[in-house]
This record gives C-alpha cells, structure tokens and sequence, in this order.
C-alpha cells in the first residue's frame, strides 16, 4: 500500500513495499489495485497475460478471457478446496473453535464428486420460479430503504442501500433472523475483506458464521421450518441425509458469497449511474432496458476474482506450477479482454453481445446468479424510479474493496 500501513475504508492493510512492477510483483492490495485495476490489467494482457507474485503467499494472475475460462475447466488439476486468494504466513496459521484452516463452503470448496452433488442439492432454491417468490419481499425492502433516506436529499449508496439488501434476502431465504443483517455483514467483511490482510479477524468472523448456523441446524432439528436450511436437513444423496457439517458449510456460503458479491454489484451500478447521467436518464426513463443494461453492468464491473490451488505439478501458459500454488481466476480481467469484447472499457448498456463470465463458467458458474440478477434488477428499478436523478456528492470520498471481491464501500450520492 504505497509502502506504507493505510487505512482502506478504515481497514489498516499491513506494510508492503510498493509495486515496481506488475508482471512480476502483483498485489492485489495496492491502493492503485483496488481504485483502478483496468489499465493494470489492459498492459498485463498485452506484455505478460500471466503475472506472478510472491505477496501473500504468491500466486499466478491471467488476464485473457480464453486463459481464464481454460484454467477454470482444468479441474481438479486447479482444486477449489481454498478459494480464498490471500493465505496467511506460516507463522499465523490461526485455527479457531471451528476447526478450520480453509473456507468450508460447498460446493464453492470442494471438487468433483462432492462439489457435483452439493452444486445439485441447493440448485432448486434458485431456481427461476423459486427466486420469483422473493422478489416481492425484495421490491418492498428496497422501498422501505428509500423511504428512510428520500427526504434528506443524499446517501450513501453504497452503506445505507447496496449493503442493506443481500443480507436481508438471504436472511429471509435461509430462514434467520433478518434483524441481524448488520452482524451478517460484519462477518462477511471479515472473511472477504479485512481478514485478508489479517488472519485472526478471518478465522474469528469465519468462526462466528459457522457457529451461527451450527445454532440453527441444531434448532431446526428440535423444530422444523418452512424455510431453505430444514429443506437441505431433509435432503438426501445417494439414499444418505446431507451431515449437519456440510449443511453448515452450505449456508456459510451462501451467507458469504450471496452478500458481497450482490451488494458489490448493486454499489457498481449505482456509481456508474451517478457519473454516466446518459445512461441514468435512458434507463429511468424507460425501465424495461434494465435487464440488458444489468448484463453489461455485470460485466464492466466485475467483482470476483477467485483462487485456485494446484493439486499437481503441471505448467499454465508457459508457467510451471507446483503443488500449492495459488492460481486466480481473475473473472474481472476476462470481462475486459478486447479480443471477445467489442471496445472492453466502454460500458454500453445496450450490448448485446456479451458472453461475460462474471458468474464463472463451467462448474464454477455461481449457483444463486438467478438470485443475484434479480436482486440487482429490483434494486435498480425501485431506486431510478424513486430517484430518476442523482449525482456523487463528493467523488473523493468513493472507496472501494480490493482482494477478493471488488466494490464500493461508501457512495455519497446527492439528489
């Protein structure tokens, strides 16, 4: 971070040397990283299409769509056992009360077979007809969030109307408590996003999600709901009922991967929104766009980048991997590769072209896009149509996360 400890959305990232150059010496954490990856990434393509690092444990970054898309089939060469990008030093490896060095959070974590049944098991809970019933809760919460904030004239786009939604449907998806939204988000932030940088705040925000399901699995034993996590109790594989310790896992991932990734990307849009006023006005005036726009949206602003760990020893584009390695599906960089995308970093909300992969691709497609879309979609539809005009108060004062999942984290918008 320029050399020095800085805060990041009062996150204080470690002391790291700065970046002297980018296909040797990534980090995912530079401040000039996380405000604006897309000229970093345009000469990466161009000069070194697969970058190295030693930082945070080292790993290898592509940044050609075909790349990216061939490493994310070469399965389970490149396991999904660890998706998170930054390991902690040798000499930091924190276990906490759940036991747990890695991300458990099938099938996000696991690799064929396990990742294919898993993936199968939690498929009907968003499926289209399935996502449809928690649209009108969505419309109506995204409405009440307006109303406490349209009166005053500004917000923040991203705290107070991004961030408050993917907790909140999930909640009500899973069955918990929604009036814990705060706290889910916290814990998220704390695996994804402050606990990069710092390993005990990870493993004790892993630790809180994985408890708090452990809770409501053992609840749902005593007393049985209508709601996703008894559903997933009363699954069976292969004639066996699904372990509490894998329907725990479950719901982690669904708590993690459904919050930031969905927030991230409703927050993109809105920034994007604020300061392209063409676009804001064509789709306020005429909503029906939305659903192409938001596609383009997804792609512009893509916010995953997962890792990958090398099971065996093999070579990637010229670059000889070993076991242990970490390899990223930088999802991102793909989304803006000039060779399939016609003018990459131009954001053109009528594109209709657009094989973006910023839902991954194969059998690392994300499980709940149906879910994200619509979520998205709603969002964007009750905010343009409450408030058609709107502008960034203060363009200083945007941040964004960087690491693992890339989104504003405060939008000060004025209307």
């Amino acid at each position: 971070m320029a050399g020095s400890d800085a805060p990041v959305d009062g996150v204080t990232v470690p002391l790291t040397p700065p970046v002297e150059d980018w296909t040797t010496d990534y980090d995912i954490l530079d401040a000039e990283y996380i405000t604006d990856p897309y000229p970093i990434w345009a000469d990466l393509r161009g000069d070194c299409p697969v970058a190295q690092t030693d930082r945070w444990g080292g790993s290898f970054l592509p940044t050609r769509y075909e790349d990216v898309v061939e490493l994310a089939r070469l399965v389970p060469v490149f396991s999904s056992h660890d998706p998170l990008v930054v390991r902690p030093p040798d000499d930091q490896q924190v276990i906490g009360s759940s036991g747990y060095h890695t991300v458990n959070a099938p099938p996000i974590s696991a690799d064929p077979p396990v990742r294919t049944w898993s993936r199968r098991l939690i498929l009907p809970a968003f499926a289209p007809r399935a996502v449809e019933a928690h649209e009108t809760y969505t419309r109506a919460l995204a409405g009440r969030l307006v109303d406490g904030f349209i009166a005053d004239g500004r917000v923040d786009g991203a705290q107070q109307y991004a961030q408050q939604i993917p907790p909140r449907v999930i909640a009500h998806l899973l069955g918990v408590d929604e009036g814990r939204a705060d706290e889910f988000t916290d814990w998220v932030r704390g695996v994804l996003e402050i606990g990069l940088s710092n390993p005990a705040v990870r493993v004790a925000s892993r630790d809180k999600i994985l408890n708090f399901f452990a809770g409501e699995v053992a609840d749902r034993r005593a007393n049985p709901k209508d709601d996703l996590i008894s559903e997933l109790m009363e699954a069976e594989i292969d004639g066996e009922p699904v372990s509490d310790q894998h329907i725990i896992g479950t719901c982690n991932l669904m708590l993690v991967a459904g919050i930031d990734t969905t927030w991230s990307s409703i927050g993109s849009a809105l920034w994007h929104l604020a300061t392209h006023e063409d676009d804001r006005r064509r789709l306020a005036a005429d909503l029906t766009l939305l659903p192409t726009a938001v596609e383009e949206l997804l792609r512009a602003y893509s916010r995953v980048t997962m890792a990958r760990v090398v099971s065996e020893e093999t070579e990637f584009k010229g670059c000889p991997t070993h076991v242990g390695d970490k390899v990223l599906l930088n999802f991102p960089a793909a989304n803006r590769d000039p060779d399939i995308f016609e003018n990459p970093d131009v954001v053109d909300i009528d594109r209709q072209r657009n094989r973006h992969v910023a839902f991954g691709v194969g059998i690392h497609r994300r499980a709940g896009s149906n879910l994200a879309r619509m979520e998205m979609i709603v969002a964007l539809e009750v905010f343009l149509s409450r408030i058609p005009e709107f502008t960034l108060e203060d363009p200083s004062a945007v941040t964004w996360a960087g690491g693992q999942v890339r989104g504003p984290r405060r939008l000060p918008l004025a209307f």
